[in-house]
């Protein structure tokens, strides 16, 4: 990231291009063309899950490499050693990430949820499955750390892999049964995790980096980021259309069958992402972290894995289940607050640094 003077804020604004300057509206429109297209697209949804290997939807894994190829392709990786040594990023990060957002997911759950405990399971499982796909775009709309948030989502590969188990077996059987409550078992492979980890983070991750490192040793650093990445950058943003389109497409018919249902999950979920968003954000300035930091912070704390939700719930509830429409519902809630979120973090950007930005 360089700080340069510019223009207001409002010829910033200005300057973007169609896709970003209304990236709200695609994307709101990307939800409702999903949805309807679910709904009134007869077998569109049995095609849609026929094209899978393995279980992993191919569409779904097509849209989010697609998303996080570019973003990961502009991470300028031999900076890395700059955020592998801020303790103060990484400790807070691992504490957010692993230990209050899975307890505030649980609390919310019981609290918001205590007589639907199939909707229940879901969002604990959602709040188990820390964000390693999405954040990645978001992050980089809101103009934070690259480098930071590319660290920060291995981190929370690793952890993913070794511990979402274990996080499981604790937060459905273990706590539940300390507090005189309902238990449930999670059945989960650690092959099935890292699988996801492996396709939805591994692929992007090594093509970005080959990318840089060829094309800066072919051509040069300059010529990589003045004239490759300018070409590739907006295919991020078309595959984030794609994967929301898929996605909503998928669950169509049952989103909008059971509304009131997906309002008794979406509303635990709004005050989670809230909660884990604002509360990561005002920890980072309390610690004296830079913008840049404390957004990508935010955003890797209250971003949540939902393609490995899901299949962790269908895989072990059942496709119908209670628990994997709350899996379905946290993207669908998920996707516009963050993208709010992306604008607060803007707004709060230029309120701090009122006379600079920095470019992405």
């Amino acid at each position: 990231m360089t700080t340069t003077d510019t223009p207001p804020a409002s010829g910033v604004v200005a300057k973007l291009s169609t896709l970003d300057r209304f990236l709200p509206v695609w994307i709101g429109a990307a939800m409702v063309a999903g949805l309807l297209a679910g709904r009134w697209i007869p077998g569109l949804e049995g095609v849609l899950n026929a094209v899978a290997v393995d279980g992993i939807s191919l569409p779904i894994a097509l849209g989010l490499l697609v998303m996080m190829y570019p973003v990961l392709a502009k991470v300028r990786y031999d900076r890395f050693d700059t955020v592998t040594r801020d303790r103060k990023l990484l400790i807070p990060s691992l504490i957010l990430n692993w230990l209050i957002g899975p307890a505030l997911m649980f609390a919310l759950a019981w609290l918001l949820l205590p007589d639907l405990p199939e909707y229940r399971t879901g969002l604990i499982i959602v709040g188990l499955a820390r964000c390693i796909a999405m954040v990645i775009i978001w992050n980089d709309l809101a103009c934070g750390d690259r480098e930071a948030a590319a660290v920060l989502v291995a981190l929370n590969s690793v952890f993913q892999v070794c511990a979402f188990g274990v996080l499981g077996w604790f937060y459905l059987s273990v706590l539940p049964g300390w507090l005189g409550l309902d238990t449930t078992t999670l059945a989960v492979s650690g092959w099935q995790i890292a699988k996801s980890v492996l396709i939805f983070l591994g692929i992007p991750l090594v093509a970005g980096y080959l990318s840089r490192r060829l094309g800066e040793r072919g051509k040069s650093r300059a010529w990589y980021e003045t004239k490759f990445l300018p070409r590739v950058g907006p295919v991020a943003l078309y595959g984030l259309l794609f994967t929301i389109v898929i996605l909503f497409a998928l669950q169509g018919h049952q989103v909008t069958s059971r509304p009131l249902d997906v309002a008794r999950i979406a509303l635990p979920l709004l005050v989670y992402f809230a909660l884990m968003w604002a509360g990561s954000y005002a920890f980072g300035k309390a610690i004296g972290l830079t913008y840049e930091r404390t957004t990508t912070l935010a955003f890797t704390a209250a971003g949540n894995n939902f393609e490995l939700a899901i299949a962790v719930a269908i895989a072990t509830f059942g496709a119908t289940s209670g628990q994997a429409l709350a899996g379905v519902v946290g993207p669908l809630i998920e996707v516009p607050v963050l993208v709010a979120l992306v604008y607060v973090s803007l707004a709060l950007r230029r309120r701090s640094t009122p006379s600079t930005v920095e470019s992405p």
